[in-house]
């Protein structure tokens, strides 16, 4: 069974999970996840993990991404983005320095309201489920962290900049957000997806071009992690996910090897020994 992950280069138009069932059915794979959800409109690197390499999907879930963006000022839509209808336009007042010191202040932590269009759910139903039907939910606003914002260009109404941010981040809502700070409203306009965690869109293809020889192996992906052996005596007990006596790091997980040299889990120590987190 072929395991792993495909780097993509997702188009605009075409839903996340789309590509996962074009992908899916193109190799006959059994099991394929996205890790990050990218909308109809954005493009750029969308990963997916093919068979057991879904079991270790929540480590790339969780890991900050980078995006290239483009905001329009002076138009507001109901969905934050190019896709949604206009709710209004306005004249953009604002000076380059004004708008460029608004967009900085997105920096660090803070709390952010998705988009009353996202899959985010509220009592197990999508939020853009209610929004379609017209009914106002709430839902709390999440803690992210915007690391960087760099390589900002002002060509009113166009601000377009590189972003990158943690887990559970909306571009869209930065977007929407940058516009009510300025006064004039704004939506995002564009969106490319540049990097997540160690794996960057230049390694991406278009899935008309994706071969078998693309996968990446589940071990290649944490190769920046340190390894450690199992001996055979003790490996029956680590796979049952008994904890095990040997000398290992106390920090950090590791790749993890079987007494034939063969990748079979992430684990870690624990206060009673050595055990898997995520197994092959």
């Amino acid at each position: 069974m072929t395991n792993g992950f495909i780097l993509v280069h997702k188009d605009s138009g075409i839903t996340s999970s789309r590509v996962v069932q074009t992908v899916k059915r193109k190799f006959q794979f059994k099991k394929v996840g996205h890790l990050g959800t990218l909308d109809p409109m954005a493009t750029g690197l969308l990963i997916l993990a093919i068979n057991r390499g879904t079991k270790f999907s929540t480590l790339l879930l969780d890991s900050h991404k980078s995006y290239a963006a483009e905001v329009t000022l002076g138009e507001q839509t109901d969905t934050d983005d190019a896709e949604g209808e206009t709710l209004f336009t306005k004249l953009v007042t604002s000076s380059h320095d004004e708008i460029q010191k608004e967009l900085l202040s997105f920096l660090g932590s803070s709390l952010q309201q998705p988009p009353i269009y996202s899959a985010l759910k509220v009592k197990g139903k999508p939020m853009y489920k209610y929004a379609r039907e017209g009914v106002v939910v709430e839902k709390a606003p999440r803690p992210i962290i915007i690391e960087s914002i760099e390589n900002i260009v002002i060509n009113l109404p166009k601000v377009s900049f590189e972003v990158t941010c943690s887990k559970g981040t909306y571009i869209r809502s930065i977007a929407r957000d940058l516009g009510a700070q300025l006064g004039c409203g704004g939506h995002l306009s564009g969106l490319v997806r540049l990097t997540q965690k160690d794996f960057s869109l230049a390694d991406a293809k278009t899935i008309d071009k994706i071969t078998n020889g693309d996968i990446i192996p589940l071990e290649d992906a944490f190769n920046h992690l340190n390894s450690i052996q199992i001996p055979e005596h003790q490996l029956k007990n680590f796979i049952n996910g008994s904890a095990i006596d040997i000398a290992a790091p106390k920090e950090g997980l590791l790749r993890t090897y079987n007494p034939l040299g063969e990748f079979i889990a992430l684990g870690r120590m624990t206060g009673e020994g050595y055990k898997h987190e995520y197994l092959v």
